[in-house]
C-alpha cells in the first residue's frame, strides 16, 4: 500500500486538473451511500463531529474517508479538519493507498466550489473576497482562479494576524492579495464571495450585496451553523453540491428551509444537474447566484483516484 502525504498531493492535484476530474465524476459512474454522521462529546468545548464517507466507482476503485471536525482546534493551533483517506481496489478489496486527509479534503473542497463557479459565476469575475482564515483560505482563491480571471483577492478574518498570514500565502502562490478591513464594503466590492468558516452566526448580509455577484458558501456544515443571513438566500438563485446533504445538514439551507424562508423549489439544482447538463443556467447580468456545499464522498474519491493515477503513472 502506498502512502501519499500532503506534499505528494500538492504535486498530484493541481487545481484545474482536479476541477476537471470532479466535474467529470458528477456526470456519472460513482456510487455514494449516505455518509455516517456522529456528534462526539469532548471534555471541554463545543464538541466534534465524526464523518465516515464511502464511495466507489464503475472503473474499479473504492474509497473511504474518516473525518473528525473539531471546531475548537483553532484554539490549539491545529486544523479543524482531521482526516485520513483509504483507497482500495473495488474488485479485490486490496488496499492501494493511504492519503493525507486534510490536504485531500481542502483541495477537493476548493475544486468543487470552482466546478460550481464554472457553471454559475460571471465569466469576467476578477475580484474575490475570502471570508475566513482557516486552511481553505489558501485553497479557495486559487481554485476559483483556475476557472475565472481572478486577479484581486481580499481576505477577511476576525484575527488580523491570521488574515495577513493567509494573504502572505496567497502572494507566495502568485496571487494579488490584501487584507480586507471592512467586511461590508469588501462584500459589495467582490465579484465572488467565498466563505469557509465554522461560524454559528451569519457573517454575510443580504443588504451588502449588489447585482451580478456569485456567493460560495463552503463552511457551516452543521444545522446550527450559518455563514449568510436570510437576506442573502432571498436575493440569490440557489444551487448546492448535493440536495440530500445540504438541505438536511448545512445550516445555510436547512435552517431557512425549516422556517419557511425558502422552499425546496428555490434550490434550483446541484452539481449532478450542472455537470450532466440536465439543467441549463441562463445567468442574467443582474443575477446573484449562490452555491452551498456540504461535501460528498464523490469529490474525495475523484481526487484520490486522480492522485493515485498521476503518482503511480
Amino acid at each position: 500500500m502506498k502512502l501519499f502525504d500532503a506534499a505528494a498531493l500538492r504535486q498530484a492535484l493541481p487545481y484545474l486538473n482536479l476541477v476537471d476530474a470532479i466535474d467529470a465524476a458528477f456526470q456519472g459512474g460513482f456510487t455514494v451511500p449516505v455518509r455516517a454522521h456522529h456528534n462526539i462529546d469532548v471534555t471541554d468545548g463545543q464538541g466534534a463531529t465524526l464523518l465516515l464517507m464511502p464511495a466507489w466507482s464503475d472503473d474499479g476503485f473504492l474509497g473511504v474517508k474518516t473525518v473528525i471536525v473539531a471546531p475548537d482546534n483553532a484554539l490549539k493551533s491545529l486544523p479543524a479538519v482531521q482526516a485520513t483517506y483509504q483507497l482500495f481496489n473495488r474488485e479485490t478489496g486490496q488496499p492501494l493507498a493511504l492519503l493525507d486527509g486534510p490536504e485531500l479534503t481542502a483541495r477537493r473542497t476548493a475544486a468543487s466550489s470552482a466546478v460550481a463557479a464554472r457553471y454559475l459565476a460571471p465569466k469576467n469575475a476578477r475580484k474575490l473576497l475570502m471570508v475566513g482564515t482557516g486552511v481553505l483560505a489558501q485553497h479557495l482563491p486559487q481554485a476559483h482562479a483556475a476557472v475565472r480571471p481572478i486577479d484581486d483577492v481580499r481576505v477577511w478574518g476576525r484575527d488580523a494576524e491570521n488574515a495577513q498570514a493567509r494573504v502572505d500565502e496567497l502572494k507566495a502562490a502568485g496571487m494579488n492579495a490584501s487584507v480586507a478591513d471592512d467586511l461590508a464594503e469588501s462584500a459589495n466590492w467582490a465579484d465572488i464571495i467565498s466563505a469557509g468558516t465554522l461560524s454559528k452566526k451569519p457573517l454575510i448580509m443580504g443588504e451588502w450585496l449588489r447585482s451580478g455577484q456569485h456567493i460560495d458558501l463552503v463552511g457551516a456544515f452543521r444545522p446550527d451553523m450559518r455563514e449568510a443571513d436570510d437576506g442573502v438566500l432571498l436575493k440569490s438563485k440557489i444551487y448546492c453540491d448535493t440536495r440530500a446533504g445540504t438541505t438536511k445538514e448545512a445550516g445555510d439551507l436547512c435552517d431557512p428551509l425549516a422556517r419557511g424562508i425558502i422552499s425546496d423549489s428555490d434550490v434550483l439544482g446541484d452539481l449532478f444537474d450542472l455537470a450532466s447538463g440536465s439543467i441549463t443556467v441562463d445567468r442574467k447580468p443582474d443575477d446573484i447566484t449562490l452555491f452551498k456545499s456540504a461535501g460528498t464522498a464523490i469529490e474525495d474519491l475523484a481526487a484520490a483516484m486522480l492522485a493515485y493515477k498521476r503518482l503511480e503513472g
